[in-house]
């Protein structure tokens, strides 16, 4: 099993349709003891029965410093150690440029962008040489929105790239990889319904592997990064898009 031994945390996994909860259920099922965090996770007596007894919740806002540092705390105290993060937790929302408003810039950005920071830092207190990182982004960072995110959402993606590539470089030395992985259009609970009729077939025309992506697609490229498979990889961004976007 890829990660066999490992600790990992993945953020934003209370969803059992979302990305983060099959990126934390494949992590199970590759021997790692996995935490869900979510502001709102299930219950972690679900969770076990799910995914089995090296598996908990915990409950935190990626956008509170304390509350990340809180998250960390359990995981160390229950397991002792932390090699894996996955930074899933995001905010999405659709809007053209003018009608973006300070609130909706703060949440996106707050959740997405300053969330990946605030979880990075409290895990660096703890991952050692070995130790991966791996950031959810978004092909909306790569070809400028135009799909269910607005232009603000695109950006927070995109700053989220470029703190990989800056984090990468300074804990590189430290045996610390941090990747990046670039999904396009998922299925997941909060996409399905804007992905049915017409508009899905449309958006499945431009993608040549002629189908929408899954959690599960993700998941598979989180575990390659997450494992030493990519020990010789960092800085890197993954695409999961079924070459909808090409570069």
């Amino acid at each position: 099993m890829l990660l066999e031994g490992k600790v990992a945390i993945v953020t934003g996994a209370g969803s059992p349709q979302g990305i983060g909860y099959g990126v934390a259920r494949r992590f199970a099922r590759e021997g790692a003891r996995v935490a869900l965090l979510d502001r709102s996770p299930r219950p972690s007596q679900e969770i076990e029965r799910e995914l089995g007894p090296n598996a908990m919740t915990v409950v935190a806002d990626v956008r509170d410093e304390a509350a990340c540092a809180a998250a960390i705390a359990q995981v160390m105290e229950r397991w002792g150690r932390l090699d894996v993060l996955v930074n899933n937790a995001g905010a999405v929302q659709a809007r053209r440029t003018r009608d973006i408003s300070r609130d909706d810039y703060d949440l996106v950005m707050d959740v997405n962008l300053r969330g990946t920071l605030l979880m990075s830092q409290q895990a660096l207190a703890h991952v050692g040489p070995g130790g991966s990182i791996v950031c959810i982004a978004s092909i909306a960072a790569q070809r400028g929105g135009g799909l269910m995110g607005g232009p603000h959402y695109a950006a927070s993606k995109g700053g989220v790239l470029a703190l990989v590539k800056s984090m990468a470089r300074e804990f590189g030395p430290a045996g610390i990889r941090v990747n990046a992985v670039n999904p396009g259009v998922i299925l997941t609970g909060m996409t399905a319904g804007a992905y049915e009729g017409e508009r899905g077939a449309s958006v499945i025309s431009t993608i040549p592997l002629a189908r929408l992506g899954t959690p599960d697609d993700v998941a598979g490229a989180c575990l390659f990064l997450a494992s030493d498979l990519a020990g010789y990889i960092t800085g890197a961004s993954v695409d999961v898009n079924g070459g909808m976007h090409m570069h």
